[in-house]
């Protein structure tokens, strides 16, 4: 199964690690989402969307990508996302879209990551030294698992 991995990874670089964990176990290319041309979906099989959570949301850059997908035509898709509370309730916005867009959606991942965002950064930060190797190991097994379908 051929990956493109699509994401936005700003502060911290908590969503690139988890990027390079999950496309060194499955080959996958990776592309950052202000480089993202649709004509790039063509020689895929599976896309995945990522993005460190900015205020309950994905990156702009990515929920631009997300909104503006041609119809999907069952293409398989799946989302990944790091915050500083590692809840996978922020993927449900983006799911949504690429569902009502025709897409199959296949899952998704998240975990914590180094947030100091605002005033988060009065405080040192939450989260810590995440994603850490627990993190990235269940990373690549929620991919593995993708390419085992």
């Amino acid at each position: 199964m051929r990956i493109l991995f699509v994401y936005e990874s700003v502060h911290h670089g908590n969503t690139e690690k988890l990027v390079h964990a999950m496309s060194g176990v499955c080959g996958g290319a990776v592309l950052k989402a202000r480089d993202f041309r649709q004509t790039y979906m063509d020689g895929f099989d599976c896309i995945g969307f990522g993005s460190g959570i900015y205020f309950g949301r994905f990156h702009k850059e990515v929920e631009a990508v997300v909104k503006a997908l041609p119809a999907g035509e069952g293409k398989a898709v799946f989302l990944f996302s790091t915050s500083g509370r590692g809840l996978k309730g922020y993927n449900r916005k983006p799911a949504k879209t690429l569902l009502s867009r025709g897409y199959r959606f296949c899952g998704d991942f998240s975990c914590k990551g180094y947030d100091t965002y605002g005033l988060l950064k009065r405080i040192g930060g939450i989260a810590k030294g995440h994603p850490d190797e627990n993190d990235m190991e269940k990373a690549r097994e929620f991919i593995l698992g993708l390419t085992r379908e």
